[in-house]
């Protein structure tokens, strides 16, 4: 949570002064650095793939018939990513971890800051409010999201597991045939488009942190990258929430079922049960 903070107190020894207070701008710069490298890298890619669900069929090389580009292409990338070894170090070491740093010493700068939105009505003071709150939505969101799919906590039901060898149908199971219905696309909209806005607003005051973009036409062309990786991310998003919301479960079933058919001939093994 990439957010402007009180400044910390001065006028006392600094054998007096808190942890945060002796190393604020080191922990503010740690903070905003997590942010963009590696979580903000991370989105990228991740939004790159779940989005392959749409415009993976226009590619047209499926061998499965048309249609099944967008299927093929994010089980292709799902198998590529669960291949890679030591996954669960690589995810400890340069996500969560990262992220848990990033979340903890982002609610800390939250609490200490002040909003003045009521009294000042300027689009700055809008964008620091807006930062908090995406902030944690984006939290509750990404724990609900990697809790269910990744470590398989149902919730009572509430969130389907998922199973990376049937990557697309079991997403869209996700999406369309739980407890929550629709609603649970509803959740993943608005959890992605806070994730999306916490970045690249983040990413622009992290330039601002670190004395990067000093100048007011500085901060203006930067800002205007900003957006416009803001809202590409975001059309990423919204077309997979849409495209798993819309897919035709058998379908993607009878793809996957052959994929993994495949791969196992492939290495010499028996066909799965």
């Amino acid at each position: 949570m990439s957010t402007l903070a009180a400044a910390p107190g001065t006028g006392s020894s600094p054998a007096s002064r808190s942890f945060l207070d002796r190393h604020y701008l080191l922990l503010r710069r740690l903070h905003s650095l997590s942010g963009v490298v590696p979580i903000g890298v991370f989105l990228l890619p991740h939004l790159t793939t779940n989005s392959s669900i749409v415009w993976g069929n226009q590619l047209g090389h499926s061998p499965y018939g048309p249609g099944t580009g967008g299927v093929y292409t994010f089980q292709h990338e799902v198998d590529f990513i669960h291949s890679l070894p030591a996954l669960v170090l690589i995810e400890v070491g340069l996500i969560w971890l990262p992220l848990l740093f990033h979340a903890a010493m982002g609610i800390v700068f939250a609490r200490t800051g002040r909003t003045n939105v009521s009294a000042y009505r300027y689009g700055g003071n809008w964008r620091y409010a807006l930062q908090r709150a995406t902030g944690y939505v984006a939290l509750v969101f990404i724990f609900f999201h990697l809790s269910s799919l990744r470590w398989g906590w149902t919730y009572g039901g509430f969130f389907p597991t998922f199973d990376p060898e049937a990557a697309a149908s079991t997403t869209a199971i996700h999406f369309q045939d739980g407890r929550l219905g629709l609603l649970m696309a509803a959740f993943y909209l608005v959890g992605v488009l806070s994730a999306v806005y916490h970045f690249a607003n983040g990413l622009w005051t992290a330039a601002i942190t670190w004395g990067l973009t000093v100048s007011r036409t500085a901060q203006q062309r930067w800002g205007r990258v900003c957006t416009a990786l803001g809202l590409a991310l975001a059309a990423m998003g919204v077309a997979a929430v849409w495209g798993f919301s819309t897919l035709d479960i058998q379908e993607a079933e009878q793809v996957e079922v052959k994929m993994q058919a495949g791969v196992r001939s492939s290495e010499g093994l028996a066909p799965a049960e």
